[in-house]
């Protein structure tokens, strides 16, 4: 455990994520071009964006019974491949349904990516640095997003759409190299004594959706992943360039900052929550409506909000990425080690279930505002800022959704916990005027 095989099978596997991002990411940078390759609208290319996010998030449950019985390594290749196969027939492709055909791909293997990552974690390494490990995975990761904001959307757009996808599906090819030559299960993660007195009925995915963590992990991770997902795999570079109208290398600066913000925050994140592993769902609620707030400035902000203060949002919305990993750590250590594969999955969809339904309502409101600008007879304008205004709405309410969801589902752990072991709970604003005051706050589990 530790050691430096362990640092290498580490780092083989983040580059895999951070080459799955770039595929996950790299149409969102080419949404613009996408609409004009395949003559539709915008309700048209969310909905390509959103199958393949829906594709992700339904297989994150098969996937994790999958890990458990196969193994990281193996998810981890086949995913590699699978996608290559997707961003090759995407750079083919010249009709629309044979690029959701493309992006299903993606998002099928891009699905068998992440969790089996942080699958390895436990397997090689032990102590208080796993929860910073997995904030290290997601800013690694990250670092795909940064190439696809930069030489990919640079290579598209001097080369042209056929050749930057097949650059892209030949990284993948990469990456199933290296994950094949470095990438290995490591420890076996139960014993003989545990297997012998584990309940078959505390086995599989029923009994993973029981436990109020895995249900916890969900929300958590809605909460946190739909800002970023919503924005770095659809919508957030045509704002930054149809809505806003910034050229190609200020929206690519700017978009990068998704990047830059997840490097600063998650360290501090991974910190926040080794030290403080009972305060972890006020933390993903606390950073997730911070950066909500920013962007209700951004969108209120007349005539057109200044470039200052999109940066600042969108170098917000990174700190939403650790965030979201908050609901995997949650799911994680309120499970048994057997079980860690399926609630992981099962929390990891919240996030893009959540991006997912964001992308489809964006879509559609902005080709229902563009309508009515038309019925109006005013010009059509798809990507206007003011339709981007109206559309964003959607996104409050879905967060919405999840912060109700997060905070009635840690209602049952938080009962339990003063009914079984006394332990009362405060609110969050109670234990920071206790913590000031030099008085140790109440604990809370989840």
């Amino acid at each position: 455990m530790n050691s430096a095989r362990s640092w290498v099978v580490f780092v083989g596997a983040a580059f895999a994520y951070l080459v799955a991002v770039l595929q996950r990411t790299s149409f969102g940078v080419a949404g613009v071009d996408a609409t004009d390759r395949f003559e539709v609208n915008a309700a048209v290319i969310s909905t390509v964006a959103v199958v393949q996010v829906v594709v992700y998030a339904v297989l994150q449950i098969p996937v994790g019974v999958l890990l458990d019985r196969f193994g990281a390594p193996v998810l981890i290749v086949t995913g590699a491949v699978v996608m290559a196969a997707g961003q090759a027939m995407l750079a083919i492709a010249d009709d629309v349904w044979l690029a959701i055909l493309a992006r299903v791909l993606v998002g099928a293997g891009d699905a068998a990516t992440f969790v089996s990552v942080l699958r390895l974690l436990p397997a090689w390494f032990e102590g208080r640095i796993l929860p910073q490990l997995s904030q290290w995975v997601g800013m690694t990761g990250q670092i795909g997003q940064i190439v696809s904001a930069f030489p990919f959307a640079m290579l598209l757009h001097l080369a042209g759409w056929t050749p930057a996808f097949l650059v892209a599906a030949g990284s993948c090819v990469l990456s199933a190299v290296v994950s094949l030559a470095v990438v290995r299960r490591g420890a076996r993660l139960t014993t003989t004594a545990e297997i012998s007195v584990v309940d078959p009925s505390e086995l599989g995915l029923r009994a993973s959706l029981r436990r109020p963590g895995t249900r916890v992990g969900f929300w958590a991770h809605l909460l946190g992943g739909t800002l970023p997902n919503m924005l770095g795999v659809m919508w957030g570079y045509p704002f930054l360039t149809a809505g806003l109208g910034y050229d190609a290398a200020t929206a690519s600066g700017i978009f990068s900052l998704m990047v830059v913000g997840t490097f600063v925050s998650g360290p501090v994140i991974g910190l926040l929550v080794a030290r403080h592993p009972l305060r972890r769902s006020d933390l993903a609620l606390v950073i997730t409506w911070s950066v909500f707030l920013v962007w209700a400035l951004v969108l209120l902000w007349q005539p057109v909000p200044p470039v200052w203060l999109v940066s600042v949002f969108f170098l917000g919305v990174g700190a939403c990425g650790p965030a979201s990993l908050i609901g995997l750590d949650v799911a994680r250590s309120e499970n048994p080690i057997h079980a860690h594969g399926s609630a992981t999955g099962v929390a990891n969809s919240g996030g893009f279930a959540g991006g997912f339904v964001s992308m489809l309502l964006v879509g559609a409101a902005l080709d229902l505002v563009d309508e009515v600008r038309v019925a109006n007879g005013l010009p059509s304008q798809l990507y206007g800022l003011d339709g981007f205004r109206i559309a964003f709405i959607t996104v409050f309410v879905v967060a919405l959704v999840g912060s109700i969801g997060l905070l009635a589902t840690r209602r049952g752990p938080r009962r339990r916990l003063a009914e079984e072991e006394g332990i009362q709970i405060a609110p969050l604003w109670v234990a920071l005027f206790r913590t000031r005051g030099g008085r140790r706050p109440p604990r809370v589990r989840e």
